[in-house]
């Protein structure tokens, strides 16, 4: 990834961060789930140029708003062509994958069927469980599709929103660009067993995802089988109920001048993100929490550090470089105005 902020800043002049990101985290999904990566995301007619058009398809009638969901009765009708398109996505998804797995079988068909444990990838690891007859090719299929959908854009998204922060606040990249250098130094580039000693960095993930939580609502739904009393509030019997984590985490009853970026209130208390305090919960909480939260907490922290341990990351001086914070909600919380600024090497 750093060499490709290398070559798009010789290529362009400027790094168009969201773009470089979601192509680095399908890459670094596709390695653990598939054992492959790809180089070839904007060659026309390559696998990876296909991957990225089922992910890019997925994300877009996931987040169109679809009538017949409120009027069941046009839904005979399709005419915003939602049923099509998701029959055409699901027949090209059950190609793409179902290549790779058989992919896999014939690999361990010549050696003994099985593969050696920490030798192979998530594909090995439900074939596995297929010689016990626990896992159908559509339950693969299925598995493997939801990690590599729904592992993609929340990295890249968190990452660009921490980006955009750096550039705005140079005082605290330069605050994170120290302590790195003090930990790690400069002659070796930062690695997973440093991330326990970088608190300060983990602060600057922790506060933007406080300030800009990707997933603004968690996927908590419940529907009330009967009128329920949460609090001062009665909720009636039909209502679906989610939770609102962007409202708490912007909540001045709960935290100190919560428009304000400072990671530093994360140095003065210890916060717990994966689950067990509901201040901060981006990854939700109890049996349903996020499968993925440590590989992509881990994963944001470390390609935070080598972006800032290569990097000074400023503002471009043209309008298609400026810093615009404003929100769009699709399926995450994105940047209205994707952020395109300079790297400059260090």
């Amino acid at each position: 990834m750093v060499g490709r902020v290398s070559s798009s800043m010789d290529r362009d002049g400027v790094v168009e961060v969201k773009k470089l990101l979601h192509f680095a985290s399908l890459n670094n999904v596709m390695m653990s789930v598939f054992g492959r990566s790809y180089d070839d995301f904007g060659v026309d007619g390559g696998d990876g140029f296909e991957l990225e058009k089922l992910v890019r398809e997925g994300y877009e009638l996931l987040g169109i708003f679809n009538w017949s969901d409120h009027f069941p009765i046009i839904s005979w009708f399709d005419f915003q062509g939602m049923r099509k398109r998701c029959k055409n996505l699901v027949s090209r998804v059950n190609v793409f994958v179902e290549e790779i797995i058989n992919e896999h079988r014939e690999r361990r068909s010549e050696k003994d069927g099985t593969t050696a444990v920490g030798d192979g990838d998530f594909v090995d690891v439900l074939l596995d469980l297929e010689l016990e007859d626990k896992f159908s090719d559509g339950d693969m299929i299925a598995v493997l599709w939801e990690m590599i959908f729904r592992g993609t854009d929340t990295v890249a998204i968190l990452l660009e929103w921490i980006m955009a922060r750096m550039v705005l606040h140079p005082t605290i990249q330069a605050k994170a660009q120290a302590e790195i250098k003090n930990v790690v130094g400069s002659g070796r580039p930062v690695s997973d067993a440093d991330l326990p000693n970088l608190p300060y960095l983990q602060a600057i993930v922790k506060e933007t995802l406080r300030v800009h939580p990707p997933g603004p609502l968690l996927s908590w739904a419940r529907l009330a089988i009967h009128d329920t009393q949460v609090g001062p509030h009665m909720v009636p019997a039909g209502t679906t109920a989610m939770v609102n984590m962007w409202s708490i985490t912007h909540n001045d009853q709960i935290w100190a001048e919560p428009e304000v970026f400072n990671p530093d209130r994360f140095m003065d208390e210890e916060v717990a993100i994966m689950g067990s305090d509901l201040r901060l919960a981006p990854f939700g909480a109890g049996r349903r929490v996020c499968p993925g939260k440590a590989m992509g907490f881990a994963t944001v922290q470390l390609w935070l550090a080598q972006l800032l341990q290569n990097f000074k990351w400023v503002a471009n001086e043209s309008d298609r470089g400026a810093v615009d914070l404003s929100e769009c909600l699709k399926m995450s919380l994105e940047m209205k105005k994707p952020l395109v600024c300079k790297a400059v090497g260090l």
